[in-house]
């Protein structure tokens, strides 16, 4: 079909990979957990986003060399590492509101917030080198060698992958966003969590920081 084979398979595999927590899964409930539905959705989309970009390079071969070249993996790997290293410490250290007018405050800078959000869980996703790999590793396997379609093969490969990842970024969103409307009153539970997610955060970016390609 088009250059692609096994294209069962290549959905179950998908579906495997979204369920198994990872970074952008961390960052997502993250965002639900600090801040609400809105902004794990607005979270998951520049996520999305992120992954029509390796979709595009992997359909045209920039990933393929970016692969290759280990400065580039290197220095993908430490810019990726700090920013989740950046993102755990704001969550740990961060101070609930005070009053209603700090709420107040925050609903009038929505717009740029969200904003925000896309681009947070956008650059979380593009700035992952193990993305990187994957896009790399994984689609090939699903396009047929002797093909002359491959370019289409791989962006019709990589939206599936999006629309799938997306269905299920959403998903974990709105459970996120739920937990959080519960314990909306009770804002030492709400700190907690707020720590444990930044830990979580910090965690990844070491790992990620120390990880061989």
């Amino acid at each position: 079909m088009f250059g692609i084979t096994h294209f069962e398979f290549f959905v179950v595999a998908v579906f495997l990979l979204n369920v198994t927590p990872g970074p952008d899964t961390a960052y997502i409930v993250g965002r639900s957990v600090a801040q609400g539905r809105g902004a794990g959705l607005m979270s998951a989309l520049g996520i999305s986003a992120g992954c029509c970009v390796h979709s595009l390079a992997c359909a045209f071969g920039l990933t393929a060399l970016l692969a290759a070249s280990a400065t580039a993996f290197t220095v993908i790997k430490f810019a990726g590492a700090i920013y989740l290293i950046y993102l755990g410490v704001r969550l740990i250290f961060a101070k609930p509101s005070a009053d209603a007018a700090v709420g107040e405050a925050r609903a009038a800078g929505a717009p740029k917030s969200l904003k925000q959000l896309f681009l947070q869980g956008f650059w979380t996703n593009v700035l992952n080198p193990k993305v990187v790999l994957f896009f790399v590793s994984f689609f090939p396997q699903f396009v047929t060698t002797g093909s002359n379609h491959k370019t289409f093969a791989f962006l019709t490969l990589g939206a599936v992958f999006v629309l799938m990842s997306m269905v299920w970024n959403s998903f974990v969103a709105w459970i996120a966003g739920s937990v959080t409307q519960r314990f909306s009153g009770k804002p030492s539970v709400k700190k907690w969590l707020d720590r444990g997610v930044g830990s979580a955060f910090v965690g990844l970016g070491i790992k990620l920081a120390t990880a061989s390609r």
